[in-house]
């Protein structure tokens, strides 16, 4: 049961959310919709029950949401902009490498897909072996793996790692 629960209960809200509505046919088809993705996913996605139920890891993860969506977005897009109505058009594109120190693989692909779903950088590919990913980025501040970790990753990773580590 520990296991379906937080799955249940993620499926639901993100449902509710997205429809932007709580009439009783959102709320009864939200409610079998995450009860019938619960029953077919968890076993495939939830590993240790205990941290699954963790209420301190759920709130870090609406606080990541959070601040995901309005304070990384709107850097990103402020710089994109920028960038868009500039005369000279300032782009630095290059495909840089970003060492990842996260060792949960739930941290490594939701640290890639932060990075890819932020206007103005895209992960190409991942190297688990070396632990880097292979960002294109379209201002490059550097070139040096630690410069792309500060600009990049840091902030995705370290906040990740906190909701899934």
């Amino acid at each position: 049961m520990r296991r379906y629960v937080p799955v249940a209960v993620l499926v639901f809200a993100v449902y509710i959310v997205f429809s932007g509505s709580v009439s009783p046919y959102d709320l009864v088809i939200g409610a079998l919709l995450a009860v019938g993705v619960s029953l077919a996913a968890s076993r495939y996605l939830v590993r240790d029950p205990s941290k699954a139920c963790s209420i301190g890891r759920f709130a870090r993860l609406v606080w990541y949401a959070l601040y995901y969506l309005t304070v990384a977005e709107f850097r990103a897009h402020r710089k994109v902009i920028g960038i868009i109505l500039s005369r000279d058009m300032p782009v630095r594109p290059a495909i840089v490498r970003v060492p990842y120190r996260a060792r949960g693989e739930y941290t490594v692909v939701a640290s890639a897909n932060s990075i890819t779903n932020t206007p103005g950088t895209v992960v190409v590919d991942i190297d688990t072996d070396k632990s880097l990913f292979y960002v294109h980025w379209i201002y490059a501040e550097g070139l040096d793996p630690e410069t792309a970790y500060e600009n990049i990753l840091k902030d995705f990773e370290t906040r990740l790692s906190r909701v899934f580590e």
